[in-house]
């Protein structure tokens, strides 16, 4: 009975701890991407982005994907591609306020997809 317990009590500090490690992890993802896609929208803001700028943000996003893909559905992801590519494109052809409205998109999924996989109650229930 007493081993049972302990076992019990190891399997709910793992999860515990798991669950702490992601909500970290996916909080500095988000945010250093956050912080790019926020660099590039003032530089398209100012009129002075150029597609090396879109590319590099794309490139970030591109090496982040692959691990987030392991915590956050395919779709979520695949939706900041579009975006962000759409944005890409619109930025390589200088139409700066259709690339502003796909990186508006961009930053506000930058910041509420980590809250919605973060162990809350109103994810649970």
């Amino acid at each position: 009975m007493v081993r049972s317990i302990c076992l019990t009590l190891a399997a709910i500090a793992l999860c515990a701890g798991f669950f702490i490690f992601v909500d970290m992890y996916l909080a500095k993802e988000f945010d250093e991407f956050y912080g790019a896609v926020d660099t590039l929208y003032e530089k398209v803001e100012e009129g002075t982005a150029v597609g090396g700028d879109a590319d590099a943000v794309r490139t970030m996003w591109a090496g982040k994907k692959s691990k987030l893909q392991m915590f956050i559905p395919h779709n979520d992801i695949s939706y900041v591609d579009y975006r962000l590519n759409e944005a890409f494109s619109y930025i390589r052809t200088q139409n700066y306020p259709l690339a502003l409205a796909n990186l508006e998109i961009v930053k506000k999924m930058a910041q509420n997809l980590p809250d919605n996989y973060r162990l809350k109650p109103e994810n649970i229930l």
